[in-house]
């Protein structure tokens, strides 16, 4: 509906996406500070009557950018099937741009006709690009 709104281009999608995808993040790093909270080297730091300040920032809690890290990515490969749906659809980039959804999109009309691979081919490209960044955030998250 963003879109629907603003137009198509490059500048525009990256600007919807940022818009709705923002709140996982801050929700993300929420609650990982919350369960950092509550860890003993923040009690002894208490005890030590260190300042806010001093707790929060030197080591910016040890799990956080890993947590933020495996995040980014499933977001990524969220964010190439976002825009790949949006440029199927024809609310996405505009035709001169290239897309994967624009390719699958102008190949659909052939599906029936026996011409399966002109959206075979880029839609097999999306899957495994896809398959590969979500690849990618299982080792983050198990190393």
């Amino acid at each position: 509906m963003l879109l629907a709104v603003l137009g198509q281009g490059v500048g525009k999608i990256i600007a919807a996406l940022v818009t709705v995808q923002w709140a996982y993040y801050a929700r993300t790093w929420r609650s990982s500070a919350l369960v950092e909270r509550q860890k003993e080297y923040v009690e002894a730091a208490k005890v030590l009557a260190l300042s806010q300040a001093r707790i929060v920032f030197p080591p910016p809690a040890p799990q956080l950018p890993a947590t933020l890290i495996v995040v980014a990515t499933v977001q990524v490969a969220h964010a190439i099937l976002l825009e790949s749906t949006l440029s199927f659809l024809g609310l996405g980039l505009p035709i001169t741009e290239p897309s994967l959804g624009l390719l699958i999109s102008n190949g659909f009309q052939y599906l029936l006709s026996g011409k399966y691979w002109i959206s075979f081919y880029p839609g097999l490209a999306l899957f495994l690009s896809i398959l590969a960044i979500n690849l990618v955030a299982d080792s983050c998250a198990t190393s």
